[in-house]
Order: C-alpha cells, then structure tokens, then sequence
C-alpha cells in the first residue's frame, strides 16, 4: 500500500465515521505554518457547532507534537512529520501519536523586496546558509552582505529546510534565528540584506519570493513535483480520535475545510 492509497483511506474513513461530536473544548498547538489553516477551520468549525470551543496557539511543530504527548493538547500541529526521537519519547509515556496530513506545502526563500536577486539553485542557497557566499554580487542580486535568517530547532520548516537544502549540514551559527514564519516576514522585510524562508502562505507585499533552479514555489509546482522545496502539513492526535477531535478533522479532510486550507494560502489535498 502506498502513501496516497493510506491517505485516501483515512481521509474516507474520517468522512465516514458517525459524525456525532460531543461538546466540549479543543486545544491546538505547534506550527506557525499550518496556524493560518487551523485558524479558519476553527472559526467555521465553531460557527456551524457553537457548543464547541477551540483555542489555538503557535510555538513551532516540536512543540505542538510535545504537547499531544504530555497530554496539553488534542491536536498538535506539526509542518513535518513527526521525528523517531518523538516517537520513542511517546512509547515510553504511552502514548501513540496518530498523524493526519491536511495539506501540502512549499518553503520559498524570501528576500527584501529591493534586492535585485531573482532565482538562485539549490546549491547556491545551501552555501548561502552555510556562509560560503556572503555577497549578493555573487548570486546576481544587489551588492552587500547576506544578512542570514532561520528558524529555531523546533521549528518544522527548520526541520525540512535542514533535510531538504542543508542537506543535514549546519546553518551557519551568526544566523538570526526567529521563532516563526510571521518573525522571517517581519524581519526580512526591514532588512536591505536579509535572506528568510517562509511558508506558502505567508507571502506578501512587503518581501520577494526568489525561484530555485529557476522554479517558483506555488500550488502548480508543489502538485506536480518540480519545485526542490516542498512537504506535507500534519495534525497529530494523542491515538485515534473521537468526539470533537474526530469532528474537527473531518471537517478538514471535506471539500468545505480543503477550500479553508487554499484560502490560508497553503494547497489542498484535494
């Protein structure tokens, strides 16, 4: 059985379950990238049953995949896949952590928007954060020194970001290191030199996306596998879900929730 034949069964067997949801109170927490999508579905999710509070916070997917383990969230928001240390850690307090991928995503590298660079390759742009090519004259981009920001270790766009152009070697350690996608944003922004990441859906006005290998992270190349930088959005949960957590996720999984998740800015499964 391959990944798509698994995920196709759990998305009808979500859809398909009694859709019974008791009242109650949900708590999420973890990535800032799959916030946006958790944040509406919530809203909509409480608009159609208002016996149902959810309450919803960031703190990057380390945390949010902790807190279902230590028992301080039903739903832990994850923009990776959850980590072999993590699933050992569950087995010795109990737990079994059940993932559910909700949407798909591209990490884009992100610069000041008077930056004249407009593409760099994948290799370009691990030497960048390896501190091997310090310049923007050496990518083609405005002259003057790479200002290099990540994200800190819990972070699950750090984590793929690390796999997928690290390749596991080290950022270098003078890198500004924020805590979300909102904070590379902000800091890239008002910052002539900087270079950032950020998921999908935190694109804006106030930064320039650069291509890689000539490649634009959007919906179509994530979909069709071109672009180098992409990955799946996951909801975890502490063993199989019922009750208000079931409902929550079908919700997510149906065509209404996969529309919220294109509204947020990430791409649907779907």
């Amino acid at each position: 059985m391959n990944k798509y034949t698994e995920l196709f069964i759990s998305i009808i067997f979500l859809l398909t379950v009694s859709s019974t949801v008791f009242a109650g109170e949900l708590v999420i927490k973890g990535s800032t990238t799959v916030l946006p999508i958790a944040q509406k579905a919530a809203e909509a999710y409480m608009a159609e049953h208002p016996d149902v509070k959810i309450s919803l916070s960031g703190g990057g997917s380390g945390n949010g995949i902790k807190a279902i383990i230590d028992g301080t969230a039903n739903i832990g928001n994850a923009s990776r896949f959850i980590k072999q240390k993590e699933v050992n850690l569950a087995g010795t307090k109990g737990v079994y952590p059940v993932p559910f991928r909700i949407a798909l995503d591209a990490i884009v590298p992100v610069v000041n928007k008077n930056n004249a660079v407009t593409d760099v390759t994948l290799t370009q742009l691990k030497d960048i954060y390896l501190g091997k090519i310090k310049d923007w004259k050496e990518v083609s981009g405005t002259p003057g020194k790479i200002v290099v920001i990540s994200r800190d270790s819990s972070s699950g766009t750090f984590g793929v970001w690390k796999d997928l152009v690290m390749k596991k070697e080290r950022v270098i350690p003078s890198a500004l290191t924020v805590p979300s996608n909102g904070g590379i944003v902000q800091a890239v922004a008002n910052t002539p030199g900087a270079i950032g990441y950020v998921g999908l859906g935190y694109l804006s006005d106030g930064i320039k996306a650069v291509k890689v290998d000539g490649i634009a992270g959007s919906e179509e190349s994530t979909l069709n596998g071109s672009f180098p930088i992409s990955r799946g959005l996951f909801m975890f949960t502490k063993g199989w879900p019922t009750g208000d957590i079931m409902g929550f996720l079908s919700f997510i999984l149906s065509k209404k929730g996969q529309d919220l998740v294109k509204e947020a800015g990430s791409i649907p499964l779907f």
